[in-house]
């Protein structure tokens, strides 16, 4: 198997030019950040159906709350968190 492989993709002039402008001020070769953004890419795929699956439970387990009439109206909740910042922002906590 080769070393690297070469793809090609096709971008917009002006969305090309700030790429490589970007890639010159931080001093990294083009095809390195596109190396780097891919692996971040495909280390999300393998995260995502995990995180899916905890965030369809959580989800079940917060209608469970509210149907049984344990959830509190977002107002109350955004309340409580505007008092807690005002108190840290005045020196308390």
């Amino acid at each position: 198997m080769a070393k690297n492989a070469v793809v090609e993709i096709t971008l917009d002039p002006e969305l090309h030019a700030e790429f490589l402008a970007a890639a010159k001020a931080e001093n990294r070769a083009a095809g390195e950040i596109v190396s780097d953004l891919v692996r971040d890419y495909v280390e999300q795929q393998h995260v995502s159906p995990e995180y899916a699956s905890f965030l369809e439970s959580k989800v079940a387990v917060a209608r469970q709350s509210i149907a049984a009439g344990k959830g509190r109206p977002n107002e109350a909740v955004e309340a409580t968190f505007a008092a807690l910042r005002n108190k840290i922002e005045n020196g308390g906590l």
